[in-house]
């Protein structure tokens, strides 16, 4: 309680110096990373999968965003749409044109976006499908390994064949929003804090449904969950298909909002290390504490970018450019949190399957009430 009234104030006081834009820039990316890490939890923190690759599904949403609904709607308009819409002289002149056509129509508008986030929900949960492959077979670190090599491998892919998103070159994105060019940027904010909101009830629901209980008993003793019957390696492909799938959303969305797609800017410094430090830092297992982790993290960093300068300046003496302060500030406020909160800002609590005065009832039954064991 006493961390969320400072995050608060924090923010009320970044709203008083900073203005609205700092704000909303903020809620956004509170809103991208927190669909991101709540994918991430659910595998991690209610499946005990060791997912050191949500990179990949990141990457999956951003290249089916940028390859195939800008296509489809330069197929439309009988524009140049095969492999030469990702070269960035034709690119650059067709994409303007599908924004045109698009701040034409509300309705336009908000089906293509409807449309790109399916498909990319869709492709994640097919990249979550492959991935689930070495899943079934590997264990820990082996796993890890083998899902972080995977995110390599995606992004140089990307990086390194034009006719999908550009290559070295960035693909532009035909934007939803100019329909409201003048509220673009609350309009995003709006909708990527609606797309936390849904993620994070579907996340929920799940969790406390029969099989999110599943997935928490794999996740502590996969013995135990083979002994009940529970069919691990189905559980294991569900998890990760419904967490890439959420984690592909989150990174189409990204696209979207930024309006370019570069396989490089889709790092695993950024889409797998900040979301793990989100995830330690709010609570493994607890959706909760994912929000308020990624909230403070986020804040965090946001007044380390603004002041480093101000407050670091006299570094420059020594030689040293207080620019690249970020992650030795950062990681130190994950240190402190992990050395004093480590199991995170709000612990993850069991559950009780039955409620409580259920379970009672049932301890203080009379011998005489119990059913005969014949």
């Amino acid at each position: 309680m006493i961390i969320t009234l400072l995050v608060l104030a924090v923010l009320a006081y970044i709203f008083f110096t900073g203005g609205v834009p700092l704000l909303l820039t903020i809620l956004l990316d509170f809103a991208i990373f927190s669909i991101v890490t709540l994918s991430l939890n659910l595998e991690v923190g209610h499946t005990g999968i060791s997912q050191f690759g949500r990179v990949i599904a990141v990457i999956a949403g951003a290249f089916a965003v940028g390859a195939v609904p800008g296509r489809l709607l330069a197929w439309f308009m009988g524009l140049p749409h095969g492999a030469e819409y990702a070269d960035d002289a034709v690119n650059y002149t067709v994409v303007p044109k599908l924004t045109e056509l698009l701040a034409s129509s509300v309705v336009l508008s908000v089906a293509f976006l409807l449309f790109s986030l399916i498909l990319a929900a869709v492709c994640g949960a097919l990249v979550g499908w492959l991935t689930s492959r070495p899943a079934i077979r590997l264990k820990e670190a082996y796993l890890g390994i083998s899902l972080l090599a995977f995110g390599d491998l995606m992004m140089w892919v990307g990086h390194n064949w034009e006719p999908l998103v550009g290559g070295t070159t960035a693909v532009f994105i035909p934007d939803p929003f100019r329909v409201v060019w003048a509220y673009r940027f609350p309009a995003a904010v709006g909708t990527a804090l609606v797309l936390v909101f849904l993620t994070y009830v579907l996340v929920r629901r799940l969790t406390k449904s029969p099989f999110g209980r599943a997935l928490n008993m794999i996740r502590d003793s996969d013995v135990a969950a083979a002994v009940c019957g529970k069919d691990m390696v189905k559980l294991r492909t569900y998890s990760l298909m419904i967490g890439s799938a959420l984690a592909a959303v989150g990174g189409a969305f990204y696209v979207i909002y930024a309006g370019t797609c570069t396989a490089v800017g889709f790092t695993r410094l950024t889409w797998t290390f900040w979301p793990w430090a989100y995830m330690m830092l709010g609570g493994i297992g607890s959706d909760v504490g994912i929000l308020l982790g990624v909230l403070v993290l986020v804040v965090a960093r946001t007044l380390i970018l603004i002041n480093r300068t101000t407050l670091f300046g006299f570094l420059m003496a020594w030689g040293i450019d207080p620019m690249w302060l970020e992650y030795a500030l950062l990681g130190l406020v994950i240190i402190v949190v992990v050395l004093f909160m480590p199991h995170g800002l709000v612990p993850a609590k069991v559950e009780p399957v039955l409620p409580v005065e259920r379970v009672r009832q049932v301890a203080e039954r009379r011998p005489s009430e119990q059913p005969d064991s014949a």
